[in-house]
């Protein structure tokens, strides 16, 4: 009889033991129970919109320097206006030589990002264009094949195509962000090749 209740009292104890435990836990929603390397779980450094005392306007994330890029920024001179258009085909010059390898580049670039709509030829005939209707990219040669920019576009400058793809015109949109500078200048050796078919 007293195994019995010893035995009880120990049952009873571990209850209470986890009743107790398990409100505890139920305290704070948040937390998670026990921790271990709490240091692994918060940051030393400011989160980006998180208030900080150590700048005069409280703020975190500052204003960079004036006249600084990021790394690998490549700043493009020329304003997405018609002056800047008219600036940009009168001084844009492709740095890069026209070699085999740019040009492989070129088409690889161009089939991916532009050959959808101009078509993989550069006939203005792509996937895009021959199943929705009322989109017409214009091809790079042939007679009659006017830019909505003005002129032909197989006597588009250089400046003035590196212009076009990098702020986007009409229903082609800006492809900045999609190809580096190097890219775009590989894409530009390929497209004046595709101008000089007949």
């Amino acid at each position: 009889m007293l195994a019995m209740n010893k035995k009880n009292i120990v049952y009873g104890a571990f209850i209470m033991l986890a009743v107790v435990a398990m409100l505890s836990a139920c305290r704070d929603k948040r937390s998670t129970g026990l921790e271990y390397a709490r240091n692994m779980y918060d940051p030393i450094a400011f989160n980006q919109d998180q208030p900080n005392k150590n700048f005069a306007n409280g703020q975190t994330a500052q204003t960079p320097p004036p006249s600084t890029d990021p790394i690998g920024f490549v700043r493009f001179e020329f304003a997405n206006t018609a002056e800047g258009l008219k600036a940009a085909e009168a001084a844009v010059v492709n740095p890069l030589p026209l070699t085999k390898e740019n040009l492989l580049e070129g088409k690889h670039f161009y089939e991916v990002f532009c050959g959808v709509c101009h078509g993989a030829k550069g006939d203005g005939k792509g996937p895009i264009t021959l199943l929705e209707k009322g989109i017409n990219a214009p091809a790079f040669y042939g007679e009659g094949k006017e830019s909505s920019r003005g002129g032909l576009m197989s006597e588009l400058t250089v400046g003035r195509i590196y212009h076009t793809v990098f702020y986007g015109y009409n229903a082609m949109g800006s492809h900045a962000s999609q190809l580096t500078p190097t890219e775009r200048w590989k894409v530009i050796l390929y497209v004046q090749q595709l101008q000089k078919q007949k």
